[in-house]
């Protein structure tokens, strides 16, 4: 394991804690609802779905959550603005977790920014994202929302080196970078993505997430879930490999520092959580040997191997 040599920032965001130096704090999980093809949606338009499935499922994930000591934040997926509100506004209700706000589109995201305002959930929501296509409009509705917590996509298609990757977020000869853009759009928390493009990509993105705490000591992470759904090979095994494979792929980012997992299907936690929690109970052990001190008292460690 490893102590990156710069001080490494945390940020709470709706009560949970993401960031800080290996071992230091557990990995935030973030599970997706409402995601397009999610079953339990009956109208992606005017958000329509089915409530009891949705608790069930959220009931589910947060007994995971409990069992292995890592926190979550709400992934609310929608594709249209009026769904996407319906959708925040019923996890605001069930859950006291932070949440994403994952509208397809800026113009999805951007009335809900409003909406948020509105309803005081400022505090819980978190933008996801900035990215490097963002837009004027985008970053000034973002300002004006309070919303003080960003995603920022660190996807550079011209360059998808680490190098590229960790470039996006910094202010060049083409323009201000993320962090820049966010600090205009008075974004505080910021939670960097490292952009997973397809599943042989999973390791540089992972890789990524340790440059990008080196040189800026932002929390970092990684979805390493879509990628994984693209493995045409995997899909020659039994459904239980597949499980397996998706368990350690998910787990595997942590060892690199990842300070949260866009694990997928929030009906995945099942067996996403335990491993990941393996991980992170591996990490803080492991770490004790650089006299890295957890900051929590319940941990993966004390909790899945006490």
């Amino acid at each position: 394991m490893f102590t990156l040599p710069n001080e490494q920032s945390v940020f709470e965001i709706g009560g949970i804690k993401v960031g800080g130096q290996p071992g230091q704090l557990p990995p935030v999980m973030v599970g997706s609802i409402f995601y397009s093809g999610h079953r339990i949606v009956q109208d992606e338009r005017r958000g329509a779905f089915d409530r009891v499935r949705a608790r069930e499922l959220l009931e589910a994930e947060a007994d995971m959550s409990e069992r292995t000591a890592l926190p979550r934040i709400i992934d609310v997926v929608g594709n249209h603005a009026e769904a996407l509100a319906k959708y925040v506004d019923f996890i605001a209700e069930a859950t006291e977790d932070p949440l994403l706000l994952d509208g397809i589109t800026a113009q999805v995201r951007i009335p809900v920014l409003a909406h948020v305002r509105e309803v005081g959930l400022q505090e819980r929501a978190i933008y996801n994202s900035l990215s490097p296509s963002w837009e004027e409009a985008e970053a000034e509705v973002l300002k004006a929302s309070g919303v003080k917590a960003a995603v920022l996509q660190a996807t550079n298609t011209r360059n998808p080196s680490i190098a590229g990757r960790v470039q996006v977020l910094k202010d060049s000869a083409e323009g201000p970078g993320l962090i820049t853009v966010a600090a205009k759009a008075g974004v505080k928390k910021l939670l960097v993505d490292t952009s997973v493009l397809d599943t042989p990509d999973i390791g540089v993105a992972a890789r990524t997430v340790f440059e990008v705490k080196r040189q800026t000591g932002l929390p970092a992470g990684l979805g390493p879930s879509n990628a994984m759904s693209t493995w045409k090979q995997l899909r020659k095994f039994e459904p239980e490999v597949l499980k397996g494979c998706d368990a350690a792929t998910q787990a595997f980012p942590i060892a690199m520092g990842a300070n949260f997992i866009l694990y997928g299907p929030i009906s995945n936690a099942k067996y996403v959580y335990p491993a990941c929690a393996l991980a992170a109970a591996y990490v803080e052990y492991a770490m004790r040997q650089e006299s890295v001190r957890p900051v929590l008292a319940k941990r993966p460690l004390n909790t899945i191997m006490r």
